[in-house]
């Protein structure tokens, strides 16, 4: 097992990294770990995106497809929408950058919000039809400012 500090203490680190950048002491800088963290943030933020936005897109392929349903049932669906699009716009108002990943997001995760439209909608209940898996477009219906747009809920 290693004995550095970044091994121990991995808060500690973060502060005694942060000191010796504010001091300038980039000598004694631990770099390999230091990237490491960094690269790993740039992929969180990513990943919080896409998982954002997966849930959205799932909630609006259920209101697309399953609109017949009763408003009760639908109800929550547009809370999801309401809660996972903010939370998107935060990602991207929190970090701008993230705009130049946001179709890569967009094809990454709409597979995945499909194939969990599909299950989610298998498990109607109370006499609700239950859609084809052919009925949810095998690509993404929305564009995305229609996705973004507080209005919209993809009916």
């Amino acid at each position: 097992m290693s004995n550095t500090l970044y091994d121990r203490d991995l808060q500690l680190w973060i502060s005694q990294t942060i000191s010796q950048l504010k001091s300038g002491e980039f000598e004694t800088l631990d770099i390999e770990h230091l990237i490491e963290e960094l690269t790993g943030l740039g992929k969180s933020e990513k990943n919080a995106l896409r998982s954002n936005l997966k849930i959205l897109l799932i909630h609006l392929l259920k209101l697309k497809v399953q609109h017949h349903v009763p408003d009760p049932m639908k109800s929550s669906w547009y809370s999801s929408v309401l809660e996972h699009r903010q939370r998107v716009l935060d990602n991207l108002a929190d970090t701008p950058s993230l705009n130049s990943f946001l179709i890569e997001a967009l094809e990454r995760a709409y597979p995945d919000a499909r194939k969990g439209a599909i299950k989610e909608g298998k498990l109607a209940k109370f006499g609700v039809r239950i859609p084809e898996d052919n009925e949810y477009p095998t690509t993404c219906p929305f564009a995305i400012a229609q996705i973004l747009d507080e209005d919209f809920y993809g009916l």
